[in-house]
């Protein structure tokens, strides 16, 4: 198990529209090149608790793994890898407004069976930065358009 802090990513777009790209589905979904096949169901009678089941790319090979998320707007997400290889591991992204930007910060919990520390460390920081990458662009482009209307 290791401890993961990943701070200061910064989305060129103000905090509503972040959450507005997170909750919009579609195109969220589509930015995750690493994983396919994803499917969302509420976990709770509550909109902000989800599980999400999915193929996620690790190295060459897809792997099957469930995670349950819950949102709490505009403050904070919370997600938990319930199996696959990353099984047990936790982390948090906190959501900081920053006028027109928001910085978001993760930490995190990772945990794996068969990966040692050193490489478990290294990759929760490959997934945590991919995952903002993959999320930048759309983030940006619906801030685009939301200045337009």
């Amino acid at each position: 198990m290791v401890f993961v802090r990943d701070e200061g990513a910064i989305f060129d777009a103000p905090i509503d529209v972040v959450w507005r790209y997170i909750f919009g589905g579609g195109e969220h979904d589509k930015a995750h090149r690493t994983t396919r096949g994803g499917k969302f169901k509420l976990a709770l009678k509550e909109p902000t608790v989800l599980l999400y089941t999915a193929e996620r790319k690790y190295g060459s090979q897809w792997r099957r793994e469930t995670m349950r998320i819950s949102f709490f707007p505009p403050l904070v997400s919370v997600q938990e890898l319930l199996d696959g290889p990353l099984g047990g591991s936790k982390w948090t992204y906190v959501y900081l407004p920053r006028g027109r930007r928001t910085q978001v910060d993760a930490y995190g919990e990772f945990t794996s069976r068969k990966i040692p520390e050193r490489r478990l460390r290294k990759l929760a920081l490959e997934f945590l930065e991919n995952e903002f990458r993959e999320d930048a662009p759309g983030v940006r482009t619906l801030a685009r358009a939301t200045r337009r209307r």
